[in-house]
């Protein structure tokens, strides 16, 4: 566990353990929820298909292509127990392969016309 008060800046950083200089990282989804196991029921997203959700995530600049540096305000769900848990997905591209999840940034999915 990684202690931190409410609205204190909560810092990350995910790395890629490979030799290979050629793999890129990305963050695809990042979300929080109240309890260990369940991100179903009650999840507060930070991003979400690439595209920031928290109006206080800020990513940072990182010299290397396979570790991502970010970081967010620390907040606790309403009514719940103090701990808050993250569970982020990353997605491994090559580098400079343009046509990959890596380059695509952040997706928007569009929505469906409603039939009368």
């Amino acid at each position: 566990p990684y202690y931190v008060g409410i609205n204190q800046n909560l810092f990350l950083e995910a790395s890629l353990r490979s030799s290979d200089p050629s793999l890129k990282l990305f963050l695809d989804t990042c979300e929080a929820t109240p309890t260990r196991h369940n991100f179903t029921t009650r999840s507060y997203p930070i991003i979400k298909n690439g595209c920031v959700k928290d109006p206080t995530y800020v990513e940072y600049y990182s010299p290397y292509r396979h570790i991502l540096r970010f970081k967010f305000n620390a907040f606790q769900f309403i009514r719940s127990n103090p701990e808050v848990y993250l569970r982020c997905q990353l997605v491994v591209c090559r580098a400079f392969d343009y046509s990959s999840r890596c380059y695509q940034g952040c997706l928007q999915r569009s929505k469906r016309e409603a039939s009368s």
